[in-house]
């Protein structure tokens, strides 16, 4: 099992890109299988959790050109579905969560798929109920194995209609959208997610001939077609490791520029970091994270303490509360973060108060963290990544200590972050990585 030695202490300068959207990249690749026509999908992260993504395709019989160092060329013409009942399919689609997006497309063009228990991060539940309603309110049925952990979906023709989710999930939005846009007659999605990463996947689908309305709120339109066509599409740079990058330059009071970061595409993001006390300059479609000796965290206009919490998009992202939750370590005054989607997600705090963060674990949901103004230090220890997020949140502050830390699990951070010790290591970051 590989490690990350951290040498803290230095700040980091220099500038840095970020990678494609890895859960953009995640429903991208899966629509590839709603059409026999070529699709080539540019800017992909080179990631565990994409990676497994795309051998499953190739698996299933997709062919799969690699034309540069991220873009794919993907062709779904002769789809081996009876792969979906073998026992390599069962133990590889149940290593990550995106794979779970596979069931839309393949229900739509083939009229069966199986959905895996969820993989991936260890966070909390994350119920499949709103994908399997949707596929059953569009005439599927579905059956549980309880020896596989498999649910399977059969349809002998989807009927478009009117839903409402119970929850704006992301992926079942996403998986929802993909099964509707080949069904018969017209689907309406209320209540349904509006990220940017949907938002992308309706606008390629749109180019392969789908009909979608409603892009970018929060009830879409879906008129069905008979086929879709190919087309070319290029991933979103991945604004949560903008999001990280603001954060590690901020705490280790660096001087950083986020190149081509897609500032339309960041919503509330900026913003949020900017209550943390962070001076952004936006200069174009780049981030100037300039040096700060100190930030101050805002207040309420009551002068009440702030509070950063996720909500659903145009809200902030669940998956920067972590970072956010590191940086304001080592900022002036305090800070009350609140997880309101995962009930275990805040659990790696106590590896930072280990590290000399002050920081008050309320419940599974909310910490306040209590800033050190850089009156002391973090200290290095060793320590072991428990998801993606509070992977690099972990890393963040590692590099902000004094000493050494010593980060295992490290393929949690490697599942969403390319090269991210190379990249670190430009900007002057002591990191090794040990096998």
């Amino acid at each position: 099992m590989a490690i990350f030695e951290v040498r803290g202490g230095n700040k980091l300068k220099g500038e840095i890109t970020p990678q494609g959207a890895k859960n953009e990249a995640l429903q991208i690749l899966s629509a590839v299988l709603l059409t026999a026509h070529p699709v080539e999908v540019n800017n992909i992260p080179d990631i565990i959790d994409v990676n497994l993504l795309i051998e499953l395709l190739k698996e299933m019989n997709v062919k799969i050109e690699k034309m540069g160092a991220n873009s794919y060329r993907f062709q779904a013409d002769n789809v081996d579905v009876e792969y979906l009942q073998s026992e390599a399919y069962f133990k590889k689609s149940g290593r990550l969560r995106g794979s779970v997006m596979l069931a839309g497309p393949l229900l739509a063009r083939f009229k069966k798929a199986y959905l895996p228990k969820p993989g991936g991060d260890k966070i909390g539940r994350r119920r499949l109920d709103t994908h399997i309603i949707g596929f059953e309110r569009l005439g599927a049925e579905f059956s549980y194995n309880s020896d596989t952990g498999f649910f399977a979906l059969r349809a002998d023709e989807l009927v478009g209609c009117y839903m409402l989710l119970d929850e704006p999930s992301v992926t079942g939005t996403a998986n929802i959208l993909m099964a509707a846009v080949l069904a018969k007659g017209t689907t309406t999605i209320y209540n349904a997610a509006c990220e940017p990463y949907i938002q992308q996947l309706a606008k390629m689908l749109i180019r392969m001939g789908a009909k979608i309305e409603g892009t970018g709120s929060n009830m879409l339109t879906i008129n069905g077609v008979e086929s879709l066509n190919g087309t070319k599409h290029t991933i979103l740079p991945d604004m949560i490791e903008i999001g990280s990058f603001i954060g590690l330059a901020a705490m280790t009071q660096g001087d950083v520029t986020i190149k081509n970061a897609a500032i339309a595409e960041l919503g509330i993001i900026p913003e949020k970091f900017r209550q943390l006390g962070i001076k952004l300059d936006i200069i174009g479609d780049d981030i100037h994270v300039p040096y700060q000796d100190k930030y101050e965290i805002n207040k309420f206009l009551d002068g009440g303490i702030m509070t950063i919490y996720d909500n659903p998009w145009p809200g902030f992202t669940p998956d920067l509360l972590s970072i956010v939750l590191v940086t304001a370590i080592q900022a002036h005054g305090s800070v009350l973060i609140h997880q309101k989607m995962f009930e275990s997600r805040l659990f790696f705090t106590d590896k930072l108060i280990e590290m000399g963060a002050q920081i008050i674990l309320c419940d599974p949901h909310r910490a306040v963290v209590i800033g050190l103004e850089r009156e002391k230090q973090l200290r290095g220890i060793t320590m072991s990544s428990p998801d993606i997020r509070a992977g690099v949140a972990l890393l963040i502050a590692a590099l902000s200590a004094t000493g050494k830390s010593i980060i295992q699990n490290i393929e949690q951070i490697d599942r969403g972050y390319e090269n991210i010790d190379g990249r670190l290591a430009a900007l002057g970051a002591d990191i090794v990585r040990l096998l």
